[in-house]
């Protein structure tokens, strides 16, 4: 989020400067590990669709202009359980705005994709647009592109400084050097609520979050992304994606995870997690429920009580711009995000539907908008 909106505050004009602790990509960023899904299902809601298109356009533009592929349209696999959830309602939506989804029955999944154990699904559903980010690569690329169009990029850690009346008036470096701007953006993922722990220690919970890749058997490549499509269990709350760039087969339990440390947290998994796994492979991908676990990650989700974004004015402080709460579903509109974020700053009134990125406003249940573990 922060990487996007220097390069678009950059683009209009803006004198811009982006500093980040460890820099561009680095292992203890949310935005870190190899992949993200993208995907436009977010049930009945309207408005993440759109922003999740738009998103999309601006991911393939700037890797054709940046000579990277930085998304891989293998479709995206909605596996449904019964008639009156996500799935169904997501599909609805889509097909509304015009967004290409298929239903599939199970028999149809298996057919496709036989690699898949499909016993017991209800359907499918399928948007054939969606697919994988290459997110490390990404950050990476918008990092270096920022810098090429001729803006500042500093590895340091930045905290807030003095503060005049209403107006922030710098922040402050490890060294302990300032830096003075007319308008300060923090997006600042799982380290904002240390920032503002006034403002955001209630409303910004963040968590440990398991990632491994299992390796198929050797000479197996049903499992790559040019055989299968990236795919959320909603209901059994896993997600996926398939084998890329020389890693294996990446899989995810969904569910928040206990309460971590960005900074000095341990990023080696619970072996718990491997245990968690191996029933879900034995019946969604049965091929891979005995195979090894060939690398691990340790992420963090940075999460608001009803999962919808933080972006909005510093209610006390006119040029402060808080940016964040991603909460596991953040990564693929990040592009969108950072467009908002500019067009705000130069001057643009909320819109429709984007009252819910209030910092102020009270955040009922839930919306269920990554798994239905984010509903519980």
């Amino acid at each position: 989020m922060g990487g996007w909106t220097a390069l678009w505050a950059r683009q209009a004009g803006l004198t811009t400067l982006l500093a980040d602790a460890w820099g561009a990509g680095n292992p203890r960023a949310t935005s870190s590990d190899e992949t993200r899904i993208i995907r436009s299902s977010h049930g009945a809601d309207d408005f993440y669709p759109v922003w999740s298109r738009r998103a999309r356009d601006h991911w393939l533009r700037f890797g054709q202009v940046w000579g990277e592929e930085l998304l891989i349209e293998t479709g995206a696999l909605w596996f449904a359980h019964r008639e009156d959830g996500f799935e169904t309602a997501s599909a609805a939506t889509l097909t509304g705005l015009g967004i290409p989804v298929e239903r599939l029955s199970a028999p149809e999944v298996a057919d496709r994709w036989p690699a898949i154990g499909t016993v017991d699904l209800a359907f499918a559903t399928f948007e054939p647009e969606g697919g994988l980010l290459m997110a490390r690569r990404a950050v990476q690329a918008v990092a270096r592109a920022f810098a090429v169009a001729g803006g500042r990029f500093e590895p340091t850690a930045l905290r807030p400084g003095r503060v005049v009346g209403r107006r922030m008036v710098d922040v402050i470096a490890t060294d302990g050097s300032r830096r003075v701007a007319g308008s300060f953006v923090f997006a600042c993922g799982p380290w904002l609520p240390d920032l503002f722990p006034g403002l955001l220690g209630g409303l910004i919970r963040v968590t440990r979050q398991d990632v491994l890749f299992v390796g198929p058997a050797a000479g197996d490549s049903r499992f790559g992304a040019d055989r299968l499509p990236v795919w959320v269990d909603y209901d059994r709350a896993f997600y996926g994606v398939p084998a890329v760039d020389g890693h294996g087969f990446k899989l995810a339990p969904d569910g928040d995870g206990p309460p971590f440390d960005p900074t000095d947290g341990e990023r080696v998994i619970d072996p718990a997690s491997i245990t968690a796994i191996r029933p879900f492979l034995a019946d969604r991908f049965p091929d891979l429920a005995g195979r090894p676990v060939v690398e691990t990650r340790v992420c963090q989700y940075e999460s608001t009580p009803d999962t919808h974004f933080i972006i909005d004015r510093h209610p006390e402080l006119e040029n402060v711009w808080i940016v964040g709460g991603g909460s596991g579903h953040g990564f693929k509109h990040s592009p969108r995000i950072g467009e908002y974020v500019v067009e705000r700053l130069l001057g643009a009134p909320v819109g429709p539907g984007e009252e819910r990125f209030s910092v102020t406003r009270p955040r009922g249940a839930p919306a269920g908008l990554r798994s239905a573990a984010a509903t519980r």
